[in-house]
C-alpha cells in the first residue's frame, strides 16, 4: 500500500502502512486496556530488514495489536511514500507511559530479560518513581532462542504475579518472536517489548539527552555511543532505504 491512507485495526486504532506494515499512528492514549492482551512491538528500520530474511519476525510484527514507530528512518519512509509524518513512540515512551499509567491505578508490572543485577536495579528505582506500582521479574538463560521449556517458567511466574503489563527487554529479534509466540499463554493486559529501555533505566547506558530525542536524532547520537551496534545493524538498515526506495519508483509492491 502506497498512499496516504489510514487503515485501522481491529481494535480500531489508526495505521499507516509502511512498506506493507501496519505502523500505529495514533497517541498511546488511543490504546484500549481491558480483557484482551495488546501486544506492542516497535518498527525500526532495523527490524524490517531482520524481517526480510526471518518469516516468523514477520508474521509477528504484521500481527502485533500496535507497532510503534521507533527510528527516523521509518519516520521518512512514511513522509515519502505516504505524505504522512508518524509520531515516533520509542521503547522508553511505552515504559514511561504504562508504568505511570498502572502507578495511578495501584496495578503490577512483571520484566522478562536481561541479568538479576539488572533487573534488581530496575525494580529498586522502580519503588522509587513508582511507590503504587508492584514489580516482579524473571531472568532468562542467555540463549538465541526460549522453547517451551526455557518459557513455562517464566509463563507461570507471570501468571502467578497476573501483572498488568509484561515489558519484555531481550535483544531483537528474540524479544518480538518470543511476546508474539507466547502471548496467549500470558495472563497480563499489556506485553511490550522495549530492549535497551532495561538498561537505560537500571542505569547501565545512558539514552541521549532529550534534546537529540526531540529533534529525532537520537539515531545519530548512538552512532558515537555505541558504533558497533551501528556496524552491525547497518546492512539491515541498508535494506529498508533500498525498499522504501523501489516502492517509490513502482519496482516492488507490498
Amino acid at each position: 500500500m502506497i498512499s496516504g491512507a489510514t487503515p485501522k485495526t481491529q481494535s480500531g486504532l489508526p495505521t499507516t502502512s509502511v512498506i506493507g506494515y501496519p505502523v500505529f499512528s495514533g497517541k498511546l492514549e488511543q490504546v484500549p486496556i481491558g480483557n484482551n492482551t495488546i501486544l506492542i512491538n516497535t518498527m525500526s528500520p532495523n527490524s524490517y530488514g531482520l524481517a526480510q530474511k526471518d518469516a516468523f519476525l514477520d508474521e509477528a510484527l504484521k500481527n502485533s495489536d500496535v507497532l510503534t514507530l521507533d527510528g527516523m528512518g521509518v519516520a521518512m519512509g512514511s513522509i515519502i511514500l505516504n505524505g504522512k509524518n508518524i509520531k515516533k513512540i520509542a521503547g522508553a515512551d511505552t515504559f514511561d507511559y504504562f508504568t505511570s499509567y498502572f502507578n495511578q491505578k495501584g496495578g503490577r508490572c512483571f520484566f522478562v530479560g536481561s541479568t538479576e543485577q539488572t533487573l534488581r536495579k530496575i525494580v529498586n528505582r522502580l519503588a522509587i518513581d513508582y511507590p503504587d506500582l508492584e514489580a516482579d521479574y524473571y531472568s532468562p538463560p542467555y540463549k538465541e532462542t526460549l522453547d517451551w521449556e526455557d518459557s513455562l517458567p517464566i509463563i507461570e511466574k507471570i501468571n502467578a504475579f497476573r501483572p498488568d503489563v509484561v515489558f519484555v527487554g531481550m535483544s531483537a529479534p528474540k524479544q518480538e518472536k518470543w511476546a508474539y509466540q507466547y502471548k496467549a499463554h500470558l495472563d497480563t493486559k499489556v506485553i511490550a517489548t522495549i530492549g535497551n529501555v532495561f538498561d537505560w533505566y537500571a542505569g547501565n547506558s545512558k539514552r541521549p539527552a532529550k534534546i537529540w530525542i526531540k529533534l529525532r536524532l537520537e539515531w545519530f547520537v548512538r552512532i558515537f555511543l555505541r558504533p558497533e551496534i551501528f556496524k552491525r545493524n547497518t546492512k539491515n538498515q541498508l535494506v529498508f532505504f533500498k525498499d522504501v526506495l523501489f516502492c517509490l519508483i513502482k519496482l516492488k509492491h507490498v
